[in-house]
């Protein structure tokens, strides 16, 4: 057993996307899209970490680190999944971020795009190019998982994918799946793209266009009747057609963007944001390749593209914009959250305004866990904040990150500046039971029953009854 296998372990329990392993500090998870340093573990010398990183990596990448100073492999756990790795050197030392990749690729469904009547369209597609984007972490692989996987499902042909490394591993369904490792199967993304050429295929996955060849070879393989499925770090649909003209020279870019006019499916540029009751949802820009949006690429009017996009809601379009906001509309996620993840800020504070929703754009300053030292609780500053913060310690769902002390100190400064309620009282009550100090929250929830009830607050007096329940039998909150 690999001494990084016990972090990998608790990484698949605590539904961790990542693990960081940096020299100089202690291990960190990043759980719902915040970083999270395991406080209980010993700060990774420079040494001890080197060891703990090649001890899975394979030799070809230990060769390839000692050359570039960085490498990309998979390594797998059984009964856990496969982890994608990145290796790199830092001021302190060598270090490593491990990204899950389920053993099992997520559905449409899963990620929220069953109904999308642009995802509809591509995967009814037999050829064009189609482009997701994003930052890293913003879950592109996940997505063209969930689309191979539909196809693969819903078709009878050939799918070959081509990445660097392979991530989710899919087994031949309605479709024959032929998965292609750079580095372990082909030398390059463009050798092995224009090899598929002779292998019969139907629909071609590519890990990422990462270069000018790669990408030619990607426009000639959609242009010959494929369905090419592929990703690029862009942000919006506009700048990912910009992008893709200005890697070519001057003198080409009219015969790119002919080509791409001709070729191009549709763009869907993804954004991950946090749920007010945590995890993460996905907020997509989708731009589907109508006659017009094919004019505009060819004449060179990619500047008029977004004002398409909003237009097109009928095939199922949509800018990042409104995506945000049906996500601060409907109660999923917070309007400072969509306001620090849009792109357009004054366009999405002005719908919110319009729409009667306030933003608090206050930014609370953090004590940043350097591995040798705890944040300060003084570091959340309002009595709200407080209490936000106490009831997920008191609460979360994820045992191991339940922490009834810190949960207790945080309410108890909340209620010494601010007002003592039923919700206060409610949390103080959780607090205790997170310590295992029932009979304490027995009759905390009793005093806060007592406020509700002077509040004329049904529902909180609900919600307290319950708890109390649980309290009653030992139980914390479930």
């Amino acid at each position: 057993m690999a001494k990084i296998d016990k972090w990998l372990t608790q990484m698949v329990a605590r539904e961790a996307s990542d693990l960081h392993l940096s020299s100089g500090y202690r291990p960190c998870f990043r759980i719902h899209g915040d970083m999270t340093f395991l406080t209980k573990d010993a700060v990774l010398e420079p040494e001890m970490n080197r060891d703990i990183i090649y001890e899975i990596m394979p030799e070809r990448n230990r060769e390839e680190f000692e050359t570039r100073w960085d490498t990309d492999f998979a390594y797998a756990l059984e009964g856990h999944g496969r982890f994608r790795v990145n290796v790199f050197k830092d001021l302190n030392g060598v270090g490593a971020v491990l990204r899950i990749i389920p053993e099992e690729p997520l559905t449409l469904s899963q990620i929220g795009l069953t109904d999308s009547k642009a995802i509809q369209y591509f995967c009814s597609s037999n050829k064009g190019l189609l482009i997701v984007t994003g930052p890293t972490g913003s879950g592109k692989s996940t997505t063209l998982a969930a689309i191979v996987d539909f196809l693969n499902r819903t078709r009878t042909g050939h799918i070959i994918t081509i990445e660097d490394p392979v991530e989710f591993v899919h087994k031949s369904k309605g479709c024959l799946m032929n998965q292609r490792e750079v580095h372990s199967h082909t030398k390059s993304f463009s050798g092995a793209l224009r090899s598929a050429l002779r292998e019969d295929p139907d629909i071609v996955l590519l890990g990422e266009m990462r270069d000018l060849e790669t990408t030619e070879v990607a426009l000639e393989t959609a242009e010959t009747g494929h369905l090419v499925l592929a990703t690029l770090h862009t942000n919006t649909a506009t700048s990912t057609v910009e992008r893709i003209i200005d890697q070519f020279p001057g003198n080409r870019q009219n015969q790119i963007r002919s080509l791409l006019s001709n070729t191009l499916l549709g763009v869907m540029s993804q954004t991950l944001c946090k749920k007010k009751e945590g995890g993460r949802i996905l907020a997509p820009e989708i731009l589907v390749c109508t006659s017009g949006i094919r004019s505009n690429i060819r004449d060179g009017k990619t500047h008029v593209i977004n004002s398409s996009i909003q237009t097109g809601k009928k095939l199922g379009m949509i800018t990042l914009e409104e995506s945000l906001f049906r996500l601060v509309a409907d109660g999923t996620i917070t309007p400072k959250e969509g306001y620090l993840q849009s792109l357009d800020k004054g366009f999405f504070e002005k719908k919110l305004e319009e729409n009667g929703l306030s933003l608090d754009k206050t930014l609370v300053e953090l004590d940043q866990f350097s591995g040798n030292k705890e944040a300060e609780a003084s570091s959340e500053k309002t009595p709200a904040q407080l209490r936000e913060r106490a009831w997920k310690l008191a609460t979360n769902s994820n045992t191991a990150d339940r922490d009834g002390s810190k949960a207790l100190e945080f309410i108890s400064k909340a209620l010494q500046h601010g007002e003592t309620d039923a919700e206060g009282l409610m949390i103080l009550a959780a607090a205790h039971a997170a310590k295992d100090e029932f009979k304490v929250a027995v009759e905390t929830i009793k005093r806060a029953i007592q406020l509700a009830k002077q509040e004329k607050d049904a529902a909180r007096q609900m919600e307290l009854k319950t708890h109390l329940a649980c309290y009653k039998k030992a139980h914390p909150i479930p």
